[in-house]
């Protein structure tokens, strides 16, 4: 079974709550939902590998260490995952950016996929797929699920609010695959929105709504 990573730190805590807060303009709304992907982030490449290596300081040459293994690659889900994009690339600039596009139809709450672009070396990749929200788990267990058919074996899921629901049903179809979360909160409403949540991330982000 996979893990669900609850990422406490105080600062993540802090910005989540500015971010729940129906106040927070779009501007302030992107600025603090890429801060907390950078910090998120620091977490969920907790376990990269390293190798040893030597360097020459100014004063003498000593060990240290440098990431080895495969490169990372990062996903996000359109259209609200963008909004993690750009803090977690401020973290691992040199980190190719796939998409994926896909929306949750309002009747049947299943993901509907409408636009796919991803590196040529993806089977060559350790994944990190991205989306604020993990409300029923559709849409992401849909993305994950593409980027398997495909050869990509190591995946993790980032998102700032998980509803219990996602994560059960994301543990059902990819037991493999853990869960980073900043929280997660008490349940879907019968519309398919987290509670309490934060409203709609994407309209949210882009000041659509």
């Amino acid at each position: 079974m996979s893990k669900v990573h609850v990422i406490d730190h105080p600062l993540v805590q802090h910005k989540l709550t500015m971010i729940r807060d129906k106040t927070t303009g779009s501007k302030d709304f992107r600025e603090l939902v890429n801060e907390v992907a950078l910090l998120m982030a620091y977490e969920v490449t907790r376990d990269l590998p390293l190798e040893e290596v030597e360097v020459e300081t100014p004063i003498c040459a000593t060990k240290g260490y440098t990431i080895a293994g495969k490169k990372i690659g990062v996903i996000p889900i359109l259209r609200a995952g963008l909004g993690m994009v750009e803090g977690i690339l401020q973290l691992i600039p040199t980190a190719k950016v796939g998409h994926i596009g896909l929306y949750r139809d309002p009747d049947t709450l299943q993901p509907v996929e409408y636009y796919c672009k991803l590196p040529s070396d993806s089977h060559e990749r350790d994944y990190i797929v991205i989306d604020p929200m993990l409300a029923t788990g559709g849409s992401a267990a849909a993305a994950i699920s593409y980027v398997k058919n495909i050869g990509c074996a190591s995946i993790k899921l980032m998102c700032l609010l998980a509803a219990p629901e996602g994560i059960e049903y994301m543990q059902k179809i990819h037991p493999d695959v853990d869960i980073y979360t900043a929280a997660v909160d008490e349940k879907l409403n019968d519309m398919g929105y987290i509670i309490p949540g934060l409203g709609d991330a994407g309209d949210r982000l882009f000041g659509t709504k």
